[in-house]
């Protein structure tokens, strides 16, 4: 920002939008999203000027600004600017491109994240094909469209189909960065989801650990992959009925979400319905109930701005109802309690 700003002052020549590009990816890797946004749009307007609204630039800046209002919440505008960018690169490139593969990985991680999962399945499909012609089976860009397809199969109740390709994703990245890497840690995250998911408890946790470890070391112990691990994990040792190991994992969780993201995120939704979930198996539903509420709260202000239902919405309002009347209220409270929060979630 120093030197923009110092470029704007004095007339100087500004710096290589390429440069912008890569502080504003710095910075967004290390959850410092308003400074990472301030380049990249800097970055998208120099090249606009420059290149012109269709330059095949452009689209880079454009899908790395997306990228960073997804990972923020403001949905609508992230998937405005992913398809002008798909447009561009693929009038471009052409429909074989590698640079289009990592556009489509990307928009279908949208999809997947609004509940548009058999759109976002094909696009992924399609990354795949294309990076592997190009770049081979065993390249590591190929690895991680592998672990994104497979996690969209375990969103999907498919993990049989699931397994082999992340056993492939694994292998590949470790092969390619070694054992420490933070792209071998997302993998195993993901992988020990998929032992959790299948009852594997005993063989999931060592790889959650591994990969909270490698996150930590990678990124600091504030980060947002670190959040998801530390979630992850206590909802294994929730399983394993290790309440006082759980709770406060997710409460750290929770913390390091509403730090960087603030109070109203959907994450911030999922983080609160899992500590309910753990206060609730521990007998404490009084203490349960107002962060299941809050999480409802926020899920539904999701859905007034972005015009979807939250693909988790159905679940915690299915736990939430169960949860009132585990404390004895009657179908009169229960329906005013919930048009409270109708009340609510249609405000902010």
């Amino acid at each position: 920002r120093v030197v923009a700003g110092f470029a704007d002052q004095f007339e100087t020549p500004l710096p290589p939008t390429g440069l912008l590009s890569r502080l504003g990816m710095f910075l967004n890797v290390r959850a410092r999203f308003s400074e990472s946004e301030f380049y990249f749009r800097r970055a998208l307007a120099i090249d606009e000027e420059s290149n012109g609204q269709d330059s095949p630039r452009v689209a880079v800046h454009l899908m790395n600004l997306a990228e960073l209002l997804l990972r923020t919440n403001r949905l609508r505008d992230a998937e405005l600017l992913m398809r002008r960018a798909l447009a561009i690169e693929e009038k471009s490139y052409g429909a074989e491109h590698p640079q289009l593969a990592t556009s489509l990985n990307n928009f279908a991680q949208l999809l997947q994240g609004t509940g548009r999962t058999t759109e976002a399945e094909s696009l992924m499909r399609r990354a795949l094909a294309i990076d592997e012609r190009f770049f081979g089976e065993t390249h590591h860009r190929v690895a991680v469209r592998l672990d994104n397809l497979g996690g969209l199969l375990i969103a999907t109740n498919r993990c049989e189909e699931a397994e082999p390709l992340m056993e492939r994703a694994l292998k590949i990245l470790e092969e390619s960065y070694g054992r420490e890497h933070p792209e071998v840690a997302t993998t195993l995250s993901n992988m020990a989801h998929l032992l959790q998911v299948t009852g594997r408890l005993a063989e999931a946790e060592p790889l959650m650990r591994r990969a909270l470890s490698i996150h930590e070391k990678s990124y600091g112990k504030d980060h947002p992959k670190v959040a998801i691990d530390l979630n992850n994990l206590g909802l294994l040792l929730l399983r394993n009925d290790r309440l006082a190991e759980a709770e406060p994992l997710i409460r750290r969780a929770l913390a390091i979400d509403e730090s960087i993201y603030g109070r109203d995120h959907p994450d911030i939704a999922i983080r609160l319905t899992n500590l309910a979930g753990v206060l609730a198996f521990a007998d404490r539903t009084v203490d349960a109930e107002p962060l299941m509420r809050r999480a409802l709260v926020i899920l539904s202000k999701f859905s007034r701005r972005t015009g979807r239902e939250h693909p988790q919405m159905r679940a915690v309002f299915s736990h939430y109802l169960i949860l009132l009347k585990i404390l004895g209220k009657n179908d009169d409270e229960i329906e005013q309690t919930l048009e409270t929060i109708e009340g609510e979630g249609g405000t902010g």
